[in-house]
């Protein structure tokens, strides 16, 4: 089992959950440390319950974990919900002014805080925090100078009244836990490495500002705002014009149109804004301009649970829009893969003249995790595949805009150009762009056309890697996941050896092109198979069979809103393979 440490954060929305997660992953980082942060929070502005993981350690860390080693509640319903998640060893900060512990298991420490008697809270209402990041960093053997440089910079807008403050209560608590509390075992270590801490919507704003994007519009929807918000804050710098949009419809026009007059556009949303946009994504389709689509899955149908994480959304991606028409979706499998996938996606979808989808979720979206800053780096190539930019001669009224060729893939001209004048519409066309009926020539241009834009597909599975299996070749039991599900399966992997069950590992990142002939020949060798997913349907499991007959021997589920831990992976695979008589026979599914 990986060496980490977890600390859990939890109060009501409006206490101030996400300020200490703020201050103890830069100072965990700024040791090189490994850092994944997940925030459970609910869609009110206040009130309702919030709880905040922040797990780090020397070795990677790719999920929230299966336990935490450090409570800070912020008020009793923290209290009563997550006492019970600590183990001996395990130690619980609080405010004893205004919370009772319950009962804790053996071995755990009740560290009370009389914070009326150290703080005056007629003047901070929120000194507790403060008061406990600074007693746990004491317990965790982390120097106070880490502290104090971290809080000036969280609080550098504010006054320096309002800095010293905060470093005073810090510096009370910290001595405070130093007389009064038991350190732990093992002191957080420090290494000379350093990590770039990123969250999934900044690394894919990112993303689009590296692949050249020069236009990026939304409608705010949890969880793609971040990325607006990135766009926002950073748009002029990047030579990125960026609009807000009174509603989807608006914004994936928008994008559309500045995609058709030249530049790279980009937009994001969440299930039921996409829902809004699919009718035009067909305009995409049949126009053959290409525009790339961020939608960040939450909790559905309908509003459903907006805060909450699932992968419920694949189908939607499937049958966007009406008709037969060339796409490219794809899946990011982590949050440095969401900054690496943009500027791929964004060149198959210029290449082919077609929409290309990314299919985050809200794991990765307002997740955050340390990745190693060299992918920042990069400087990806720009494909903008058969596009005419200037006059060159050879257009002289004769350019064909929708010209039948073999790939299917036809010169795109940016409009305007002096000799490369087009018809561009929703309609069906001929070669010139203009609009046909339902005349009986008209009907072979039809066919003609259509399948001029499905020859592109060719080129689209051509244009990325199949998947390839991740463990040992002869493992006892294959495990089948997609995009954000890959950290949580190789941390359960490795506590599946522990326990003498071999497991490899197939994780999906592109899911149109499928490759369903490379994925069945690798699945074909493997012994038992089980597809893991947040959803309550199996959807990657039904596009799968519907694309290639294969059935999985079993399957894990959990569609509650909430990740996956890796003990629910663990817990599940040897339940099921307990629970089979032959290595050939499905087993029951598992809900977790």
């Amino acid at each position: 089992m990986r060496e980490s440490f977890a600390i859990g954060i939890g109060g009501a929305a409006g206490q101030g959950v996400a300020t200490p997660g703020d201050i103890f992953a830069k100072i965990f980082s700024r040791r090189g440390l490994h850092l994944n942060v997940y925030n459970a929070y609910q869609s009110i502005i206040r009130g309702g319950h919030t709880f905040l993981t922040i797990r780090t350690g020397v070795e990677k860390i790719t999920n929230m974990g299966d336990r935490i080693d450090l409570l800070i509640p912020l008020n009793q319903d923290t209290m009563d919900r997550h006492l019970r998640l600590l183990s001996s060893g395990g130690a619980c900060i609080y405010n004893s002014d205004t919370i009772k512990p319950g009962t804790a298991a053996d071995g755990v420490q009740l560290c009370t805080l009389p914070v009326s008697k150290l703080a005056d809270i007629s003047k901070n209402k929120i000194a507790q925090n403060t008061l406990a990041i600074g007693a746990a960093l004491s317990m965790t053997g982390i120097g106070f100078q880490a502290l104090e440089s971290v809080i000036g910079e969280q609080f550098r807008k504010k006054e320096q009244a309002v800095i010293d403050a905060n470093v005073g209560l810090a510096r009370v608590g910290y001595d405070y836990a130093t007389q009064n509390f038991k350190a732990f075992a093992k002191p957080l270590p420090m290494t000379d490495t350093r990590y770039a801490v990123l969250g999934g919507n900044g690394a894919m704003a990112m993303g689009g500002a590296a692949a050249g994007v020069k236009f990026y519009c939304a409608y705010p929807m949890s969880p793609s705002t971040g990325v607006l918000h990135w766009m926002a804050d950073h748009g002029r710098k990047a030579n990125i014009m960026v609009r807000q949009v009174e509603d989807e419809i608006g914004v994936i026009n928008m994008a559309i149109g500045a995609a058709h007059a030249g530049v790279r556009a980009m937009c994001a949303t969440s299930g039921g804004g996409f829902a809004l946009m699919s009718e035009a994504l067909g305009l995409s389709a049949q126009a053959e301009i290409p525009v790339v689509v961020i939608d960040c899955q939450r909790a559905g149908p309908s509003t459903g649970v907006p805060t909450k994480t699932e992968q419920g959304d694949l189908w939607q991606m499937l049958g966007a829009s009406f008709g037969d028409y060339p796409r490219v979706i794809a899946a990011p499998l982590d949050i440095g893969d969401c900054f690496t996938l943009i500027p791929e996606i964004f060149n198959i979808a210029e290449r082919f003249q077609c929409p290309g989808i990314v299919l985050c979720d809200l794991l990765l979206a307002e997740g955050r995790l340390s990745v190693d800053p060299s992918i920042l780096d990069f400087n990806p190539k720009i494909d903008r595949g058969e596009m005419i930019t200037s006059a060159n001669g050879n257009g002289n009224g004769s350019y064909k805009r929708y010209l039948i060729t073999e790939s299917g893939v036809s010169p795109r001209a940016v409009p305007g150009i002096p000799g490369h004048t087009h018809v561009v519409s929703s309609d069906e066309h001929d070669e010139d762009g203009v609009l046909i009926s339902d005349e009986y020539t008209n009907t072979v241009k039809r066919r003609a056309m259509m399948e001029k834009r499905m020859r592109k597909v060719a080129g689209i599975d051509a244009s990325v890697q199949p998947p390839t299996m991740q463990g040992p070749a002869d493992a006892g039991v294959t495990l089948i996941g997609w995009g954000s599900t890959q950290g949580v399966i190789e941390e359960a992997r490795e506590i599946l050896g522990e326990q003498g069950i071999t497991a490899n590992q197939l994780q999906i990142r592109w899911l149109v092109p499928l490759h369903g002939d490379a994925i069945v020949e690798v699945l074909k060798r493997s012994r038992h198979t089980i597809i893991i997913e947040n959803n309550y349907s199996g959807q990657f499991a039904r596009y799968l069979r519907s694309e290639t007959s294969f059935v999985a021997n079993g399957h894990i589920r959990k569609y509650d809103g909430e990740p996956f831990m890796p003990h629910h992976i663990v817990e599940a695979v040897r339940e099921q393979l307990s629970g089979r008589t032959t290595l050939s026979v499905p087993t029951h599914e598992i809900m977790v």
